[in-house]
C-alpha cells in the first residue's frame, strides 16, 4: 500500500525536532574543567586576566587547559558526519528502517553515558551518536525529496525548522529536568523520546520503499554503488555546491562564536541582552527558510541562493562599518533572515543536480563539506580576531560569504540526472 504523504512527512518533520546536532551541543559535568575563582569570573566578560596574568584576549582560552576536555567529545559527536550513512542509504532500500535505527542509534548511547564514569567510555558514547547523526540526513532529506518533487525546497525547509523547535525546547526541558533530577537522571530520560519516535517511525513507515517502478524498489548492488559514486564525485554541481556550502557554514559557525564574545566584550552587554540577540538571529532564520524554500520552488534555486547570500556579506559589511552602534544590533536579525535562508535551497539543489540512486551519498558529502567549513571557520576567525581585533572579524565572515557565492555561481541549473 503506498503511503500517503502527510503519513510520510510527519513522522520524519516529527524526528527532527530531536534531532539538534547542528548548533548544542551537550555538556556534562562530569566534563567540566575546575577553574579557579578568578577564572570564573573573568570568563562572563571574555577573559582578559587568568590566574592574575594578563593574556591576549583571543587566546584566553589557551590558559584553560580543561576546556578542550569539554569541547572534544562535541567534535567527537561530528566524527563521521554523513559518510557511512550515505552508503548504507544507496545500497539499502528500507529507508524507514534506516530512520528508526538513527533515531535509536542516537538515543542508546545517551543512556550508556547516563552510567559512565570514564571519560574514554564518554568520548566513544558519543562518537557513536556522531554516526547515528550521520544516517539520519542523507535518508530523511533525500526521502522527502523524492517524495515531493515539486515542493522539494519547501518541504526541506520544514525539515529544518523541527530542527530550530528542538534546540529551542530541550533546553528548557533539561534545565527542569535538572531541577528535579541529577544529570545522569536527566541523560537516562533524554533517551525516552529518541526511542518513542523511532518506534512510530518503524511501524508506519519500516516497511517503505521509494520510487514508482519494481526495480527502483530494490536496492542497488554494493558494485554498482561503487560505479555510480565514482561519477557522483566527479560531477561539477557536487563539487561547487559542497564547496560553496562549506564556506556559508564556516561563515555562520564563526558568526555564532564571535558575535557573543562582540556583544559582551566590545559593547558591554548584558548576558540576558546578548541572549536577545542570539534569539532575534534565530528567530529571523525560523522565518526566512519557510519563505526562501518556496520561492526556490518557484523562482529557481540559484537566483534564491546567490541573492541571499549576496545580501547576508552586504548585511555583514554594515556590521563592521556600524560596530557599537544600535544599527549593529538592528542588522543581527537581517544577516540572520538571508544567511541561515540558504540551507534548504542548497539541499534541494544538490539533490536535483546529482542522480537519484545517490541522494544519499551526495547529502553525506554535502554534510562532510559543512562539518570541515564548520571546524575551520573559528579557527580561522580567532587568528583575525587576535591580530586585529574582534571586529574585523565580520570582514573575514563577509569575505567567506563572498568565496561561497563565487563557487555557486558557477553551478548550472539543470534538471536532475538519471540513475
Amino acid at each position: 500500500m503506498k503511503p500517503r504523504p502527510a503519513l510520510l512527512a510527519l513522522p520524519i518533520l516529527l524526528s527532527r525536532c530531536l534531532m539538534t546536532h547542528e548548533r548544542g551541543e551537550p555538556l556534562y559535568p562530569a566534563t567540566e574543567p575546575r577553574l579557579s575563582e578568578n577564572q570564573v569570573a573573568q570568563l562572563g566578560g571574555y577573559v582578559r586576566q587568568v590566574d592574575g596574568k594578563e593574556v591576549k584576549e583571543g587566546k584566553a582560552f589557551e590558559l584553560l587547559p580543561g576546556c578542550h576536555v569539554v569541547g572534544t567529545p562535541a567534535r567527537w559527536r561530528r566524527a563521521d558526519s554523513g559518510g557511512t550513512g550515505g552508503v548504507l542509504v544507496d545500497t539499502v532500500g528500507r529507508k524507514g528502517l534506516l530512520m528508526a535505527v538513527s533515531l535509536f542509534w542516537i538515543g542508546f548511547p545517551y543512556l550508556l553515558i547516563g552510567f559512565t564514569h570514564s571519560y574514554l567510555m564518554l568520548l566513544a558514547c558519543v562518537a557513536l551518536v556522531g554516526f547515528g547523526n550521520s544516517l539520519w540526513h542523507p535518508t530523511a532529506i533525500p526521502t522527502l525529496g523524492r517524495r515531493y518533487p515539486e515542493r522539494k525546497g519547501l518541504v526541506l525547509s520544514v525539515h529544518g525548522m523541527g530542527g530550530n523547535v528542538g534546540d529551542a525546547v530541550a533546553p528548557v526541558i533539561i534545565g527542569a529536568a535538572l531541577t528535579y533530577f541529577s544529570w545522569r537522571e536527566a541523560v537516562v530520560l533524554n533517551v525516552v523520546p529518541g526511542l518513542v519516535v523511532a518506534a512510530l517511525l518503524f511501524v508506519f513507515l519500516g516497511s517503505m520503499r521509494l520510487g514508482a517502478k519494481k526495480s527502483e524498489h530494490e536496492p542497488q548492488s554494493f558494485a554498482h554503488y561503487l560505479a555510480g559514486l565514482k561519477d557522483l564525485l566527479a560531477s561539477r554541481a557536487l563539487v561547487l555546491l559542497s564547496t560553496g556550502s562549506a564556506f556559508r557554514t564556516m561563515t555562520q559557525t564563526t558568526l555564532l562564536t564571535f558575535l557573543p564574545v562582540y556583544l559582551a566584550h566590545d559593547m558591554g552587554y548584558s548576558p540576558f541582552r546578548v541572549g536577545a540577540c542570539l534569539f532575534a538571529l534565530q528567530a529571523a532564520e525560523f522565518t526566512a527558510t519557510p519563505i526562501a524554500g518556496h520561492l526556490s520552488d518557484r523562482m529557481g534555486r540559484k537566483q534564491i541562493l546567490m541573492s541571499s547570500m549576496a545580501a547576508t556579506a552586504l548585511v555583514l559589511a554594515a556590521m563592521a562599518f556600524s560596530g557599537g552602534s544600535p544599527l549593529f544590533i538592528a542588522l543581527v536579525a537581517v544577516l540572520g533572515f538571508f544567511l541561515y535562508a540558504t540551507r534548504p535551497v542548497i539541499q534541494a539543489w544538490m539533490l536535483e543536480s546529482t542522480p537519484k540512486n545517490m541522494g544519499g551519498s551526495s547529502i553525506g558529502v554535502l554534510f562532510g563539506a559543512q562539518a570541515l567549513g564548520g571546524a575551520l571557520g573559528p579557527l580561522l576567525g580567532g587568528i583575525v580576531a587576535d591580530r586585529l581585533g574582534l571586529l574585523a572579524t565580520f570582514y573575514f565572515l563577509a569575505a567567506t560569504i563572498v568565496v561561497a557565492n563565487l563557487f555557486v555561481f558557477g553551478v548550472t541549473p539543470s534538471a536532475a540526472p538519471k540513475s
